[in-house]
């Protein structure tokens, strides 16, 4: 989406707070040294002298002295380097910080939004903070196998419920730790409570954390979002260029596909969405409470060929945990 002009500038203060901040901890560390190394002081102050004679011995093209001077600045930077490492700090301990070192906090890289900036807008625009409060208990380090039953068998795959989970799991693992390198595609699908929704969360808590860009939308949200942009296209068979997030975000997630109201345009919208990302090869991640043959009877033939033919298919199955929690609580 296109931000308006009030939130882009609350983005870049962001940025100018991170520049202020920075600087701080600068100012901060310098003073810690020349207190603690007076040595480290003196050794900056020749610099700054040996460079102003430099620049005269550039006036007076003296080539020979000035390859001294320049040979004697850089063993002092080499100097100060070595005194700072032998009491305990990094040898860049002093020099500029920043939190994104690719776009030195500026948001900006040749005139291009930063990846950084790319995920700010992200946050703004959908929310992230709320999901992110959801992965700091949902995610593969919470992840517990024992609400999977081994005598709960599935008819359609002959495994028990806790085989699914374990297949599942590591399908999802493998997936963020490939991400960069293995471009798939995940549809998680199975009956009400099994744990969809904690594994597309695990999923896009890894990868948040990864410096990935992720957007996170139940089935509802997404086609209202598209269907309150609409009246940007004249066609109903195209995405809004007000949605360019949806559609280039390292990944999307559309949780509980099936539960919202589908017609012609949430049928087409859907094609669009997921054909468009294929052919730009960013991943997309889908659960559904829906068998695959109730998705190709909901949606159209083209989409459950893309679904079938270019997703990963994960089955879970078992009893409905969120009924269990409760009986454990009760």
């Amino acid at each position: 989406m296109s931000l308006t002009n009030s939130q882009y500038d609350a983005i870049m203060r962001i940025y100018q707070q991170k520049q202020l901040n920075n600087r701080a901890k600068l100012v901060k560390r310098r003073e810690e040294i020349y207190q603690k190394l007076p040595a480290y002081a003196m050794m900056e102050e020749e610099i700054v002298s040996l460079s102003m004679e430099e620049a005269k011995k550039q006036l007076l093209e003296d080539e020979f002295s000035l390859a001294q001077t320049k040979a004697a600045i850089h063993s002092l930077i080499a100097s100060k380097q070595d005194l700072l490492t032998s009491n305990g700090y990094s040898k860049d301990y002093l020099e500029d910080i920043y939190d994104c070192k690719d776009c030195n906090d500026t948001g900006y890289i040749e005139g291009k939004k930063c990846h950084c900036f790319r995920q700010a807008e992200i946050n703004l625009l959908y929310t992230q903070s709320n999901v992110k409060n959801i992965l700091e208990s949902e995610n593969f380090n919470t992840f517990r196998f024992d609400f999977y039953n081994e005598s709960y068998i599935d008819p359609t795959t002959g495994h028990n419920s806790l085989v699914l989970a374990q297949n599942a799991f590591d399908i999802c693992l493998h997936f963020t730790q490939n991400f960069d390198s293995e471009f798939e595609n995940l549809l998680i699908y199975g009956s009400v409570g099994v744990g969809k929704t904690f594994l597309t969360h695990c999923v896009a808590k890894s990868l948040l954390e990864s410096g990935h860009s992720v957007i996170y939308f139940t089935a509802h949200q997404l086609f209202d979002t598209l269907a309150e942009q609409k009246f940007d296209t004249q066609s109903a068979d195209t995405i809004p260029e007000t949605s360019t997030h949806i559609l280039d975000c390292d990944l999307l997630i559309i949780d509980d596909l099936g539960t919202e109201l589908t017609n012609s345009f949430v049928s087409s919208q859907l094609f669009l969405c997921i054909n468009e990302r294929f052919l730009r090869k960013k991943s997309t991640m889908i659960s559904t409470n829906l068998s695959l043959s109730k998705i190709n009877e909901t949606y159209s033939e083209r989409t459950f060929s893309r679904l079938s033919g270019n997703y990963k298919l994960i089955k879970l199955t078992g009893e409905d945990i969120r009924r269990k929690k409760r009986r454990l609580k009760t």
